[in-house]
C-alpha cells in the first residue's frame, strides 16, 4: 500500500513541501526546531515531576541528537528476552545513518501530532507515550531494511511492532512524512491489500491530504484522491475521486469536503459534506 502526506483516522500533512534550492537547509531547521523542543519539554518535565527525572533523563537528556533518543524508546519498547534492547538499539541507529530522512519524517509526524491532536500539548508527549507514533517510527525502520535486503529482519520488527503496539504494516509498505495514527489500535497497511490472490500491483496508493475515518477499508489496486475523505466504517472497493466524500459499504459519494485539506480539518462527520 502507498499512502502520501495523509490522515489515516486522524493522520494528517503539516509540513508543506520545500523549495528543492532550499530543501536541506529546511529539513535540518525542523529537525533540528523538534528536537530542541523535545529537550526543553523534558527539562521542564524533570524539575515538575522529580519521579519521572530518571526516566526522561535516560530517554531524552542524555542523548545528543534526536535519532539517539528515539532509537533508545523504540528499542526498549520492542525489546524482549530474545532480542536485548541493545542489539536493536545499534541495529536502529544504522538505519537512521543509512537514510537520515528516516529522522527529517520523524521529525514531521511529531509535527503532526501537534497540530492535529487538540489532546496533545508537547512533542515530548509523542515521543514517550503515543503507539501511533511508535507504530509509524518502527515501520520506517522496517522499510529501510526491507529495501536493504533485509526482509528476514525488516519482517521481525513486522511481527514485534504488531504485537507491542497493535499495528500491522507491511515493511514494503510506503507511507508519507506528516502522517498521524490517532490511537493506532487495529490499523493494518498491507504491501498489496487485495482482494484476492491477483500478483502485479493491486494496492491501494492513498493521496496527499485525505482523511481516513476510524475502522474503513481500502481494498484492491485503487486510489483514494487528494483531499478525498472516508467515513468511518466504510469499505472503499472502487477509485475515489480527488476532493470527494464517500461513506457506506460499499462506500459511495454523498458530497464534497469544505476544505480542500481534509486532514487538517479533521471533520469526522461526513454528513456535514453532503449534496443538497
Amino acid at each position: 500500500m502507498t499512502v502520501e502526506n495523509s490522515q489515516l483516522s486522524k493522520e494528517a500533512l503539516t509540513i508543506k513541501c520545500f523549495n528543492k534550492m532550499n530543501h536541506q537547509e529546511n529539513v535540518k531547521s525542523v529537525t533540528e526546531k523538534v528536537w530542541y523542543q523535545l529537550r526543553e519539554e523534558a527539562q521542564t518535565l524533570s524539575e515538575k515531576e522529580p519521579l519521572l527525572a530518571s526516566f526522561v533523563h535516560s530517554c531524552i537528556l542524555k542523548h545528543k541528537k534526536m535519532e539517539a533518543a528515539l532509537a533508545f524508546i523504540l528499542s526498549n519498547k520492542l525489546a524482549d528476552g530474545v532480542m536485548p534492547a541493545m542489539t536493536l538499539f545499534e541495529l536502529f541507529l544504522e538505519a537512521y545513518n543509512s537514510k537520515p530522512q528516516i529522522i527529517e519524517h520523524a521529525a514531521n509526524d511529531m509535527v503532526a501530532v501537534l497540530d492535529r491532536d487538540p489532546a496533545i500539548d508537547e512533542y515530548l508527549t509523542a515521543i514517550l507515550y503515543l503507539k501511533g507514533f511508535h507504530a509509524i517510527q518502527l515501520h520506517r525502520i522496517a522499510h529501510c531494511l526491507w529495501f536493504s535486503q533485509r526482509r528476514s529482519m525488516a519482517l521481525y520488527i513486522q511481527s514485534r511492532n504488531s504485537v507491542v503496539n497493535g499495528v500491522d504494516i507491511h515493511p514494503a509498505a510506503e507511507i508519507g512524512q506528516g502522517v498521524m495514527f490517532d490511537h493506532a489500535t487495529g490499523i493494518v497497511v498491507g504491501e498489496l491489500g487485495g482482494t484476492g490472490k491477483v500478483g502485479g500491483d493491486r494496492h491501494p496508493k492513498v493521496r496527499r491530504h485525505v482523511m481516513i475515518g476510524s475502522g474503513a477499508k481500502i481494498l484492491g489496486n485503487i486510489e483514494i484522491g487528494e483531499g478525498a475523505k472516508v467515513g468511518a466504517g466504510s469499505v472503499v472497493l472502487s477509485d475515489v475521486a480527488a476532493h470527494t466524500t464517500v461513506v457506506g459499504v460499499p462506500a459511495v459519494k454523498v458530497g464534497e469536503p469544505k476544505t480542500s485539506t481534509p486532514c487538517d480539518e479533521m471533520n469526522q462527520n461526513v454528513f456535514d459534506d453532503a449534496s443538497q
